[in-house]
């Protein structure tokens, strides 16, 4: 059975800049209708998360929110198996790539209900 590594991209989201009074987080008020994710917003405790930053499954997993985890558990474990889910949303920013010998990427939206709207970018590799 070949090997994968995988990987978990921020594809679309706000993390907003991390303001700290000493060693405590300041929230503001109004994440939810700045569209502010509060984990992206939280991000390592020292920065927030940005688009574009990568987490490698399952070692950083605890850096995850478990809303998010949760939300890809099924795609995650798909793909780590080598299986694919074979819609591409063609012509779109979420169009796949699918190659069982190389990349194959999906896209998964968190359940937060809020408007910080994180989608993620699932990322396969196979290694040999």
């Amino acid at each position: 059975m070949p090997s994968y590594k995988m990987e978990i991209e921020i594809f679309e989201g706000k993390g907003g800049s991390l303001q700290r009074d000493g060693d405590r987080i300041i929230y503001p008020e109004s994440l939810e209708k700045e569209g502010i994710c509060a984990w992206m917003y939280r991000g390592n405790g020292v920065k927030s998360y940005q688009r574009g930053q990568k987490f490698v499954y399952p070692d950083d997993g605890g850096r995850l929110c478990p809303w998010l985890l949760g939300s890809i558990d099924g795609m995650i474990q798909a793909l780590r198996y080598g299986g694919t889910l074979p819609w591409t949303y063609k012509g779109t920013p979420y169009e796949k790539v699918i190659d069982p010998d190389g990349v194959t990427t999906e896209f998964a939206r968190c359940v937060d209900p809020t408007a910080s709207g994180i989608v993620v970018k699932l990322i396969r590799t196979r290694v040999e």
